[in-house]
């Protein structure tokens, strides 16, 4: 996700960041496994992807054009040790420091839920067992809602103490996917989204979005922000874009109701609680997207679901549906900067064709986003959109807050704590 503001570079390790059982933050070495693309290994041996495909998951990345790519994504196959358990997500940074943001949770965040449920991992198992399916069901969802919801708030917290990365006016989005055995755990923080293709009575494949993209506008979401002071208005020059602001001051302007950081606003109802859904998989089912608002923006559900099913490899899958949004960027916004893009494929199923050559819907899909017409006079016809109302944050300048620490002029704006209230908890 873009934003207004210049970032400075970041410098790449070989490695990420892991958590030991003493809490500690340490970098893991990569490794050079057999499988492809596997980086390392993560909390009880689980094996961590950043990018590439597996069996049963394909990933893709892509910078867009509005600087640094601030979109990141992770798998974690054989979560918390459980062969048959896996954790994906992909988070959307924004604001100078959005790209720093959205590669710590990615990074910090899967080993943080899998030590929270260790302790009682044996018990979840086995739960649909000892109660019966239905009420196992609603007891499984409850255990990792409140694991889940506890981890956030944690990971909230430990970023706003980590004086490294500057997280006042910088954040990110996630979208997150639990999978064990039948049952998926969806977490969503921000706009960026899950839809699961799954099949209808007739056997057409069908969108189902999991997640609800929360956005300050939503009557429960500004309630919420408008009883801490904070102002949720739209600006004149872009009507349909409501945004979060300082109850005095005409910024940061962050188009999200809930996210990571921004720290400048917590205090006027932005929280980092996660909206929580389950739901157990079935025989229509046959996978689930995860993407930033990159993808989102440019393609409704429907189109996204049969781009992924056309797939001639299940390994291209995300590539594919990437080189089609960033077509559909160029297509309805020809002067717009391009969003940065990450998709996380998740299949439930061995891989046979879903969607044929000859009767695919994505056919009709290419005529509607054609490859944009080089002269500007015969692509008139065309929304001459810019990006500004494209844009997560308007307004993020802080004040002695540079990243690197040769331009340091003094410390990082203090950030206000306070108790959390029963509503920021709430789901």
């Amino acid at each position: 996700m873009g934003a207004c503001c210049s970032c400075h570079r970041i410098e790449r390790f070989d490695g990420y960041l892991v958590e030991d059982h003493n809490h500690n933050r340490v970098i893991a070495k990569v490794i050079d496994d057999s499988d492809d693309h596997v980086l390392g290994r993560g909390e009880a041996g689980a094996r961590v992807r950043l990018h590439g495909s597996s069996k049963y998951v394909s990933m893709f990345n892509q910078q867009g054009q509005k600087g640094f790519n601030q979109d990141a994504m992770t798998v974690w196959e054989y979560f918390n040790g459980d062969k048959d358990a896996l954790f994906c997500g992909v988070f959307d940074g924004h604001g100078p420091s959005g790209h720093k943001v959205a590669q710590y949770i990615r990074d910090i965040l899967p080993s943080k839920l899998s030590s929270t449920s260790k302790a009682s991992s044996a018990s979840i198992s086995s739960i649909a067992v000892d109660v019966g399916e239905e009420h196992g069901d609603a007891q499984f969802f409850n255990s990792w809602k409140s694991r889940i919801i506890k981890s956030f708030i944690e990971m909230d917290e430990e970023l706003e103490a980590n004086e490294r990365i500057e997280s006042y006016c910088s954040g990110t989005t996630a979208v997150t996917v639990l999978k064990q055995k039948d049952q998926l755990i969806i977490a969503n923080l921000g706009d960026s989204r899950a839809v699961m293709c799954t099949r209808d009575d007739q056997g057409q494949l069908i969108p189902e979005q999991l997640t609800v993209d929360l956005k300050p506008n939503l009557p429960s979401e500004a309630e919420r922000i408008r009883s801490c002071q904070g102002r949720v208005m739209a600006m004149e020059g872009e009507p349909n874009v409501y945004r979060i602001w300082m109850p005095d001051e005409d910024c940061p302007g962050l188009a999200m109701a809930r996210a990571f950081g921004d720290f400048c606003l917590k205090d006027f109802g932005l929280i980092s609680t996660p909206q929580i859904f389950c739901r157990r998989l079935s025989e229509r089912d046959e996978f689930v997207v995860l993407a930033t608002d990159g993808v989102w923006d440019v393609l409704s559900n429907i189109e996204v679901i049969r781009i992924v099913a056309s797939a001639r490899k299940r390994s291209m899958a995300a590539k594919l549906l990437v080189d089609r949004a960033v077509r559909a960027w160029r297509y309805k916004y020809p002067c717009a900067k391009i969003d940065d893009c990450a998709v996380v494929c998740l299949f439930f199923k061995r891989q046979r064709p879903l969607l044929t050559k000859s009767v695919s819907e994505v056919t009709e899909l290419s005529l509607n986003h054609p490859d944009p017409d080089p002269d500007p006079e015969v692509g008139s016809h065309v929304s001459a959109k810019t990006d500004d109302a494209l844009d997560t944050v308007l307004n993020c300048e802080v004040k002695d807050s540079p990243e690197d620490a040769e331009n340091t002029h003094g410390p990082l704006p203090r950030r206000r704590r306070r108790t959390k209230s029963s509503e920021e908890v709430q789901t």
